[in-house]
Protein backbone atom coordinates (compact mmCIF):
# COMPACT_ATOMS: atom_id res chain seq x y z
CA UNK A 1 0.00 0.00 0.00
CA UNK A 2 1.36 3.45 -0.90
CA UNK A 3 2.22 5.71 2.03
CA UNK A 4 -0.04 8.74 2.27
CA UNK A 5 2.52 10.76 4.26
CA UNK A 6 6.26 11.30 4.19
CA UNK A 7 8.51 11.23 7.24
CA UNK A 8 8.40 15.03 7.53
CA UNK A 9 4.64 14.94 8.06
CA UNK A 10 3.66 16.24 4.63
CA UNK A 11 1.04 14.47 2.59
CA UNK A 12 1.89 12.90 -0.74
CA UNK A 13 0.70 14.30 -4.07
CA UNK A 14 -0.34 11.47 -6.39
CA UNK A 15 -0.70 12.02 -10.16
CA UNK A 16 -3.19 9.31 -11.12
CA UNK A 17 -4.03 8.25 -14.68
CA UNK A 18 -7.67 7.37 -15.31
CA UNK A 19 -9.35 5.49 -18.19
CA UNK A 20 -9.70 7.22 -21.56
CA UNK A 21 -12.93 5.39 -22.32
CA UNK A 22 -13.03 1.90 -20.84
CA UNK A 23 -13.50 1.91 -17.05
CA UNK A 24 -11.87 -1.52 -16.81
CA UNK A 25 -8.53 0.12 -17.68
CA UNK A 26 -8.36 1.69 -14.22
CA UNK A 27 -5.40 0.11 -12.45
CA UNK A 28 -5.85 -1.57 -9.09
CA UNK A 29 -3.18 0.66 -7.57
CA UNK A 30 -4.83 3.80 -8.95
CA UNK A 31 -8.15 2.72 -7.53
CA UNK A 32 -6.66 2.04 -4.09
CA UNK A 33 -5.00 5.47 -4.03
CA UNK A 34 -8.20 7.27 -5.01
CA UNK A 35 -9.97 5.40 -2.21
CA UNK A 36 -7.30 6.34 0.33
CA UNK A 37 -6.36 9.99 -0.30
CA UNK A 38 -7.99 12.81 1.60
CA UNK A 39 -8.81 14.93 -1.47
CA UNK A 40 -9.13 14.26 -5.20
CA UNK A 41 -8.28 17.28 -7.38
CA UNK A 42 -10.34 16.82 -10.55
CA UNK A 43 -10.40 18.67 -13.87
CA UNK A 44 -14.21 18.47 -13.99
CA UNK A 45 -15.88 17.18 -10.83
CA UNK A 46 -19.10 16.44 -12.73
CA UNK A 47 -17.31 14.04 -15.09
CA UNK A 48 -15.02 12.56 -12.45
CA UNK A 49 -17.88 11.67 -10.12
CA UNK A 50 -19.25 9.40 -12.89
CA UNK A 51 -16.02 7.38 -12.91
CA UNK A 52 -15.75 7.34 -9.13
CA UNK A 53 -19.32 6.03 -8.86
CA UNK A 54 -18.47 3.21 -11.29
CA UNK A 55 -15.46 2.35 -9.15
CA UNK A 56 -17.60 2.63 -6.00
CA UNK A 57 -15.28 5.27 -4.59
CA UNK A 58 -16.70 7.84 -2.23
CA UNK A 59 -14.30 10.67 -1.60
CA UNK A 60 -14.00 14.43 -1.45
CA UNK A 61 -13.67 16.05 -4.87
CA UNK A 62 -12.20 19.52 -5.45
CA UNK A 63 -11.98 21.28 -8.80
CA UNK A 64 -8.58 21.85 -10.41
CA UNK A 65 -9.20 23.01 -13.99
CA UNK A 66 -7.24 25.30 -16.32
CA UNK A 67 -9.18 28.39 -15.26
CA UNK A 68 -8.47 28.11 -11.53
CA UNK A 69 -5.31 25.99 -11.52
CA UNK A 70 -2.86 28.78 -10.68
CA UNK A 71 -4.82 30.15 -7.72
CA UNK A 72 -5.97 26.74 -6.48
CA UNK A 73 -2.43 25.37 -6.24
CA UNK A 74 -1.89 27.19 -2.94
CA UNK A 75 -5.01 25.58 -1.49
CA UNK A 76 -3.77 22.07 -2.28
CA UNK A 77 -0.23 22.82 -1.11
CA UNK A 78 -1.58 23.96 2.26
CA UNK A 79 -3.50 20.70 2.54
CA UNK A 80 -0.40 18.69 1.69
CA UNK A 81 1.77 20.65 4.14
CA UNK A 82 -0.79 19.92 6.87
CA UNK A 83 -0.34 16.19 6.29
CA UNK A 84 -3.30 15.42 4.05
CA UNK A 85 -2.81 13.49 0.82
CA UNK A 86 -4.06 14.64 -2.59
CA UNK A 87 -4.62 12.82 -5.88
CA UNK A 88 -4.76 14.70 -9.18
CA UNK A 89 -6.94 13.29 -11.96
CA UNK A 90 -8.24 14.67 -15.26
CA UNK A 91 -11.36 13.91 -17.25
CA UNK A 92 -9.54 11.05 -18.97
CA UNK A 93 -5.98 9.80 -19.27
CA UNK A 94 -2.77 10.99 -17.65
CA UNK A 95 -2.74 14.42 -15.98
CA UNK A 96 -0.55 17.16 -17.47
CA UNK A 97 -0.62 15.64 -20.99
CA UNK A 98 -2.59 18.53 -22.56
CA UNK A 99 -4.51 18.64 -19.27
CA UNK A 100 -4.23 20.60 -15.99
CA UNK A 101 -1.79 19.60 -13.26
CA UNK A 102 1.55 21.25 -14.00
CA UNK A 103 1.03 24.32 -11.80
CA UNK A 104 0.27 22.20 -8.75
CA UNK A 105 3.19 19.86 -9.41
CA UNK A 106 5.63 22.77 -9.81
CA UNK A 107 4.40 24.27 -6.55
CA UNK A 108 4.65 20.93 -4.75
CA UNK A 109 8.23 20.37 -5.93
CA UNK A 110 9.17 23.91 -4.85
CA UNK A 111 7.68 23.25 -1.38
CA UNK A 112 9.47 19.91 -0.95
CA UNK A 113 6.26 17.87 -1.20
CA UNK A 114 6.71 14.35 -2.56
CA UNK A 115 5.09 13.83 -5.97
CA UNK A 116 4.29 10.25 -7.06
CA UNK A 117 3.12 9.22 -10.52
CA UNK A 118 0.59 6.42 -10.84
CA UNK A 119 0.82 5.33 -14.50
CA UNK A 120 -2.04 4.25 -16.68
CA UNK A 121 -3.95 5.16 -19.84
CA UNK A 122 -2.77 7.91 -22.18
CA UNK A 123 -4.48 8.49 -25.53
CA UNK A 124 -1.32 9.70 -27.28
CA UNK A 125 0.75 6.68 -26.23
CA UNK A 126 -2.10 4.28 -27.05
CA UNK A 127 -2.48 5.74 -30.55
CA UNK A 128 1.27 5.57 -31.13
CA UNK A 129 1.35 1.95 -30.01
CA UNK A 130 -1.21 0.85 -32.61
CA UNK A 131 0.07 3.05 -35.46
CA UNK A 132 2.72 0.69 -36.77
CA UNK A 133 4.98 3.69 -37.44
CA UNK A 134 8.64 4.22 -36.54
CA UNK A 135 8.56 4.97 -32.80
CA UNK A 136 12.31 5.05 -32.16
CA UNK A 137 11.64 8.75 -31.60
CA UNK A 138 8.49 10.85 -31.81
CA UNK A 139 7.10 14.26 -30.83
CA UNK A 140 3.82 14.93 -29.01
CA UNK A 141 2.45 18.37 -29.98
CA UNK A 142 -0.87 18.47 -28.11
CA UNK A 143 -3.71 20.02 -30.09
CA UNK A 144 -3.15 21.28 -33.62
CA UNK A 145 -3.24 25.09 -33.98
CA UNK A 146 -6.62 26.48 -35.03
CA UNK A 147 -5.40 28.92 -37.68
CA UNK A 148 -3.92 27.77 -40.99
CA UNK A 149 -1.05 30.27 -40.75
CA UNK A 150 0.00 28.73 -37.43
CA UNK A 151 -0.44 25.24 -38.87
CA UNK A 152 1.83 26.09 -41.80
CA UNK A 153 4.47 27.42 -39.44
CA UNK A 154 4.29 24.21 -37.38
CA UNK A 155 4.42 22.07 -40.52
CA UNK A 156 7.56 23.84 -41.66
CA UNK A 157 9.15 23.23 -38.26
CA UNK A 158 8.21 19.55 -38.50
CA UNK A 159 9.74 19.20 -41.95
CA UNK A 160 12.99 20.76 -40.75
CA UNK A 161 13.05 19.05 -37.35
CA UNK A 162 14.60 15.77 -38.48
CA UNK A 163 11.82 13.79 -36.80
CA UNK A 164 9.33 11.69 -38.76
CA UNK A 165 6.60 10.73 -36.28
CA UNK A 166 4.26 13.25 -34.63
CA UNK A 167 1.14 12.79 -32.54
CA UNK A 168 -1.66 15.32 -31.99
CA UNK A 169 -5.01 15.56 -30.28
CA UNK A 170 -7.95 17.01 -32.20
CA UNK A 171 -11.60 17.69 -31.43
CA UNK A 172 -14.39 16.13 -33.50
CA UNK A 173 -15.56 19.61 -34.54
CA UNK A 174 -12.20 20.44 -36.15
CA UNK A 175 -10.98 17.07 -37.42
CA UNK A 176 -12.24 17.50 -41.00
CA UNK A 177 -10.79 21.01 -41.21
CA UNK A 178 -7.44 19.62 -40.02
CA UNK A 179 -7.53 16.82 -42.58
CA UNK A 180 -8.41 19.23 -45.40
CA UNK A 181 -5.43 21.35 -44.38
CA UNK A 182 -3.04 18.40 -44.56
CA UNK A 183 -4.42 17.45 -47.98
CA UNK A 184 -4.33 20.99 -49.38
CA UNK A 185 -0.77 21.53 -48.14
CA UNK A 186 0.34 18.39 -49.93
CA UNK A 187 1.69 16.73 -46.79
CA UNK A 188 3.46 13.53 -47.73
CA UNK A 189 3.30 10.65 -45.28
CA UNK A 190 1.04 8.15 -43.57
CA UNK A 191 -1.64 8.79 -40.94
CA UNK A 192 -3.15 6.65 -38.22
CA UNK A 193 -6.20 8.55 -36.99
CA UNK A 194 -7.72 6.99 -33.87
CA UNK A 195 -11.25 7.78 -32.73
CA UNK A 196 -12.90 6.78 -29.43
CA UNK A 197 -9.90 4.80 -28.21
CA UNK A 198 -10.73 1.88 -25.86
CA UNK A 199 -14.47 2.43 -26.32
CA UNK A 200 -16.91 -0.02 -27.90
CA UNK A 201 -16.81 1.58 -31.35
CA UNK A 202 -13.18 2.66 -31.48
CA UNK A 203 -11.86 3.12 -35.02
CA UNK A 204 -8.49 3.65 -36.66
CA UNK A 205 -8.41 5.32 -40.08
CA UNK A 206 -5.15 4.62 -41.96
CA UNK A 207 -3.52 5.90 -45.12
CA UNK A 208 -2.35 9.10 -46.77
CA UNK A 209 -4.00 12.39 -45.69
CA UNK A 210 -6.32 12.21 -48.72
CA UNK A 211 -7.23 8.58 -48.05
CA UNK A 212 -7.99 9.23 -44.37
CA UNK A 213 -10.08 12.29 -45.26
CA UNK A 214 -12.10 10.20 -47.70
CA UNK A 215 -12.59 7.48 -45.07
CA UNK A 216 -13.99 10.08 -42.67
CA UNK A 217 -16.35 11.40 -45.33
CA UNK A 218 -17.51 7.87 -46.11
CA UNK A 219 -18.17 7.23 -42.42
CA UNK A 220 -20.43 10.26 -42.28
CA UNK A 221 -20.86 10.84 -38.53
CA UNK A 222 -17.19 11.56 -37.89
CA UNK A 223 -17.87 14.63 -35.71
CA UNK A 224 -18.24 12.55 -32.54
CA UNK A 225 -15.71 11.30 -30.01
CA UNK A 226 -12.15 12.49 -29.48
CA UNK A 227 -9.45 12.01 -32.10
CA UNK A 228 -5.76 11.23 -31.79
CA UNK A 229 -3.79 11.80 -35.00
CA UNK A 230 -0.44 10.08 -35.58
CA UNK A 231 1.47 11.36 -38.61
CA UNK A 232 4.59 9.72 -40.03
CA UNK A 233 6.20 12.06 -42.55
CA UNK A 234 7.76 10.55 -45.67
CA UNK A 235 11.55 10.65 -45.59
CA UNK A 236 11.82 12.57 -48.86
CA UNK A 237 9.30 15.15 -47.53
CA UNK A 238 11.70 16.22 -44.80
CA UNK A 239 13.89 19.26 -45.44
CA UNK A 240 17.40 17.97 -44.74
CA UNK A 241 19.33 21.08 -45.71
CA UNK A 242 18.70 24.79 -45.49
CA UNK A 243 18.28 26.71 -48.71
CA UNK A 244 18.94 30.42 -48.39
CA UNK A 245 17.97 32.98 -51.00
CA UNK A 246 19.53 35.88 -49.06
CA UNK A 247 23.06 35.82 -47.66
CA UNK A 248 23.60 36.40 -43.92
CA UNK A 249 25.66 39.51 -44.79
CA UNK A 250 22.73 40.96 -46.73
CA UNK A 251 20.36 40.22 -43.85
CA UNK A 252 22.62 42.00 -41.36
CA UNK A 253 23.14 45.02 -43.59
CA UNK A 254 19.40 45.31 -44.17
CA UNK A 255 18.70 45.33 -40.41
CA UNK A 256 21.56 47.75 -39.68
CA UNK A 257 20.25 50.22 -42.28
CA UNK A 258 16.62 49.77 -41.28
CA UNK A 259 17.16 50.10 -37.52
CA UNK A 260 20.30 52.23 -37.53
CA UNK A 261 22.07 49.75 -35.27
CA UNK A 262 25.44 48.02 -35.02
CA UNK A 263 26.20 44.52 -36.27
CA UNK A 264 25.93 43.10 -32.74
CA UNK A 265 22.35 44.34 -32.38
CA UNK A 266 21.51 43.30 -35.94
CA UNK A 267 22.53 39.71 -35.10
CA UNK A 268 20.14 39.72 -32.13
CA UNK A 269 17.32 41.07 -34.29
CA UNK A 270 17.82 38.43 -36.99
CA UNK A 271 17.99 35.62 -34.42
CA UNK A 272 14.73 36.87 -32.90
CA UNK A 273 12.99 36.57 -36.27
CA UNK A 274 11.07 33.27 -36.28
CA UNK A 275 11.57 32.98 -40.06
CA UNK A 276 15.35 33.13 -39.78
CA UNK A 277 17.21 29.90 -40.53
CA UNK A 278 20.78 31.09 -39.93
CA UNK A 279 22.58 30.09 -36.74
CA UNK A 280 24.24 32.51 -34.34
CA UNK A 281 27.70 31.34 -35.49
CA UNK A 282 26.82 31.89 -39.16
CA UNK A 283 25.61 35.43 -38.44
CA UNK A 284 28.66 36.22 -36.32
CA UNK A 285 30.98 35.01 -39.11
CA UNK A 286 29.04 37.19 -41.57
CA UNK A 287 29.51 40.24 -39.33
CA UNK A 288 33.28 39.63 -39.30
CA UNK A 289 33.31 39.44 -43.09
CA UNK A 290 31.44 42.73 -43.27
CA UNK A 291 33.95 44.29 -40.92
CA UNK A 292 36.84 43.09 -43.10
CA UNK A 293 35.16 44.52 -46.22
CA UNK A 294 34.06 47.88 -44.86
CA UNK A 295 36.17 48.38 -41.73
Amino acid sequence: MDKMQTDNGCGVLFIVATPIGNARDMSQRGREILESVDVIAAEDTRRSVVLLNKLEIKNKLASNHKFNEHGKARYFIDLLKSGRSVAVITDAGTPCISDPGNELIRAAVAEGVRVVGVPGPCAAVTALSVSGFDLSSFVFRGFLPRENADRRKLLEQMRRGGMRTYVFYESPKRIMDAMEFLVNEGVQGQICLCNDLTKLHETAFRGTPAEVRDQLLAKGNYDKGEFCLVLELAEDYLVTRQEHTVSPEALLVDVMVRDGCRAKDAIKAVLADENNTYSKNELYAASLRLKELFG
